[in-house]
């Protein structure tokens, strides 16, 4: 009532009783309880929780808006190259970030591919793009980052074969960006780790998690971002198994890049 500077005739309108009944509710001694409809009344009015007035919990909001605090939707454009996922890894700067992407992760993407990929894009220049990824690079370079990435094999074996996505990338941009793939992944080691699960044994959603900070999966249009610790510890112990069940580890990764290149000069 002091917060919000309501009377004790307003309140006792808003909820219905007599302002005598209000007075004996605040009375210091001898108080009267209110039953469960008033204070749900009193609660509502205030739009603050029932459980608070009570004290029985220390949140204050009502539960909706707990649950918008923790659940947000935010716009998103494409996985890495977006902006708003960048802000959010330069604010978990310091804490392990992990990250199931929706394909090859546009930073370790040669400027030919980014190129080559960019070209029928509506909402994002092929020179922005590149800007983007240089710049994610440069600070994974020049910050003590954590970022750990889980991603199908298969999405390399496809890159190497020029299947599925990639079946119109011509060969020589194919081999550049293996080779880059190995260059960077080599040279950013251990700040980024880069391990491959097999997709006909597990799945996962496109995913990043934010140290304890926060998580987003990303479903096309946007992100469905969840900043409460139980959503958060669900989606890091799921990243984990992923890990944890990897066929390819980090330090497996270049000699199974070097494999996918030589059996693509073998089948040419």
């Amino acid at each position: 009532m002091a917060e919000t500077g309501e009377t004790q005739s307003g309140l006792a309108r808003a909820i219905g009783v007599d302002r005598s009944t209000v007075s004996q509710f605040l009375a210091d001694e001898g108080g009267r309880m209110p039953g469960a409809h008033l204070v749900a009344s009193a609660a509502r009015h205030f739009g603050i929780s029932t459980d608070w007035l009570l004290g029985l919990s220390e949140h204050q909001q009502m539960a909706t808006d707990l649950v918008d605090a923790s659940l947000q939707v935010t716009a998103a454009t494409r996985a890495l190259i977006d902006d708003q996922l960048y802000q959010w890894h330069q604010q978990a700067a310091g804490y392990k970030i992990r990250h199931v992407p929706t394909g090859l992760p546009d930073m370790l993407k040669t400027h030919e591919m980014l190129r080559w990929e960019y070209a029928r894009h509506r909402t994002r220049s092929t020179e922005q793009a590149i800007e983007a990824s240089e710049r994610r690079l440069d600070w994974m370079r020049q910050t003590a980052s954590d970022l750990e990435i889980a991603m199908p094999r298969q999405e390399l074996e496809a890159l190497a074969r020029g299947e599925g996505y990639y079946d119109d990338l011509p060969g020589a941009l194919r081999d550049a960006q293996l080779d880059h793939v190995h260059e960077v992944t080599e040279q950013l080691y251990p700040s980024l780790r880069v391990c491959l699960f097999d997709a006909r044994e597990l799945f996962s959603a496109p995913l990043t998690v934010f140290g304890p900070l926060m998580a987003a999966i990303y479903i096309g249009q946007n992100y469905l971002v969840f900043r409460d610790s139980d959503r958060v510890r669900i989606l890091t112990t799921h990243f984990d198994q992923l890990v944890r069940h990897a066929e390819t580890g980090a330090r497996d990764l270049p000699a199974l890049l070097t494999g996918l290149r030589e059996a693509k000069g073998r089948a040419e």
